[in-house]
């Protein structure tokens, strides 16, 4: 195959390259490098079967030609974060809504095979049910989760009306090697390893009895590839690890001392994802513990010497209209 995946310098885009190229498909990678790092895939940039071509999907005329001729697109690229979405909902509308579309009119035009996009858990907001299932409310707490939204949305529209092959994964907090350290108050791994080590105490947020659904990355790749080789296409589906873990069992599997850190408001209790579907309709399920990935992060901590390390007042002072926006 023929495959083209946008945002593919980034932490899941990259080991989803790896694991295309090791299957000896041809791979295009379109990343702008605002969130990607060319790091993450300069290994592959001597492979006669890898592209890297660096352009932004907000602009059609840079990306649209690249479509030609391609037979799975994997739809990664977008901005991130909670903070700087509330701060530049412009941006992230242009990034996460326009480039999606850009995406979609390119795959039209060029009648790709199927698109996968890779959508957010971030759209049920506070859920009412756990584990939570794809019918869920939808609810967004913030342009960020928002943006993610209407661009799945987008999607599922193109698939309906335009026949266009699509699937859209929804992930619950994606973990592992590569994952990004940079931003406003990154993921918690990337603020946790660099504490740990600096020799600080992990800033925990609240009590740190809520719950997380923490899957993996080769899980999120596997996922990926099922859906691009299934027969299935308009579908919505959830995609996590089938179980959640407190913060305090994170902590305790890292090891150090811990600094409690006020609640914010918008985050909810736990995640966890009822991946019913994706067993189901995939013929998918995770393989990767919690242990089992906490012990491949902390065998290869040299990524994290370069994440910033996060203290009680720097989080405070970045997540300010956090609190002043969703309280």
């Amino acid at each position: 195959m023929k495959v083209i995946i946008t945002g593919g310098s980034g932490f899941i885009g990259s080991h989803l390259a790896d694991s295309l190229i090791e299957l000896e498909h041809e791979v295009i990678v379109i990343d702008n490098l605002s969130i990607g790092r060319v790091e993450n895939i300069s290994h592959l940039l001597e492979n006669p079967k890898f592209t890297f071509l660096k352009a932004d999907i907000i602009d059609y005329d840079s990306i649209e030609s690249i479509f030609k001729k391609v037979d799975w697109v994997f739809h990664l690229a977008a901005l991130a974060d909670i903070v700087p979405s509330i701060e530049n909902p412009k941006e992230y509308f242009l990034s996460n809504v326009n480039g999606t579309f850009n995406v979609l009119q390119a795959c039209k035009k060029y009648k790709i095979k199927k698109i996968i996009y890779t959508a957010s858990s971030s759209c049920y907001g506070i859920p009412d049910n756990y584990p939570t299932k794809e019918t869920e409310a939808i609810k967004p707490q913030y342009p960020y989760a928002l943006t993610k939204n209407i661009g799945e949305q987008l999607v599922m529209h193109w698939c309906q009306l335009y026949n266009l092959p699509a699937i859209s994964l929804r992930f619950f907090n994606v973990y592992g090697p590569r994952a990004r350290t940079s931003g406003t108050y990154g993921a918690v791994f990337g603020v946790f390893l660099a504490q740990k080590l600096a020799n600080k105490p992990y800033t925990v947020v609240g009590d740190g009895t809520q719950t997380r659904d923490f899957t993996f990355v080769s899980d999120i790749v596997s996922a990926i590839q099922s859906a691009a080789k299934s027969n299935v296409s308009g579908k919505i589906i959830n995609i996590g690890s089938s179980k959640t873990y407190s913060i305090n069992h994170l902590v305790h599997l890292l090891g150090g001392d811990v600094e409690y850190i006020p609640k914010r408001p918008g985050e909810p209790d736990c995640t966890w994802a009822d991946i019913t579907e994706a067993k189901k309709t995939l013929n998918w399920e995770p393989k990767v513990t919690l242990e089992e990935g906490v012990e491949i992060l902390l065998k290869d901590m040299n990524y994290w010497q370069d994440a910033p390390i996060w203290d009680k007042n720097s989080i405070a002072q970045a997540t300010e209209k956090w609190f002043k926006y969703l309280s």
